[in-house]
């Protein structure tokens, strides 16, 4: 699977996921992702390739041991790494091709924020103004 920033200049290339994919709700992915949830999966080291831009990464330790890297162009967050983890946490919507899995959680549900859950009498439009 191959994923990109928003810019295009960070390319990448997972070979698996190691876990299931999920929706994580807690405080730090709303402040750093400015979303209601944030949808990852973890990947061994050993999966990911990057294929151009890992120069551009930028790290931020958003809380201690855990580190988030992004696009220093677009700032889009790609993976985060912690520490003594097995795996990385690869944003999944970076993902350029299907995962083939759907979600089967969601974490940190106690840090859900009541007025962003969706809500199904929303009304939806295919696509915004341009």
């Amino acid at each position: 699977m191959q994923g990109s920033c928003l810019c295009g200049q960070v390319r990448y290339h997972v070979t698996q996921l190691k876990t299931k994919i999920v929706h994580c709700h807690c405080n730090t992915c709303q402040k750093a992702h400015a979303a209601a949830y944030n949808t990852t999966a973890g990947v061994a080291p050993e999966h990911i390739k990057w294929l151009q831009g890992e120069h551009l990464l930028t790290g931020f330790e958003s809380s201690p041991g855990k580190v988030r890297y992004f696009c220093s162009k677009c700032g889009t967050h790609l993976i985060a790494k912690k520490q003594g983890a097995p795996h990385w946490v690869l944003r999944v919507a970076t993902l350029d091709d299907e995962p083939n899995q759907l979600p089967s959680s969601s974490i940190w549900c106690a840090h859900k924020r009541p007025w962003l859950q969706n809500n199904p009498d929303l009304i939806q439009f295919d696509e915004w103004e341009k």
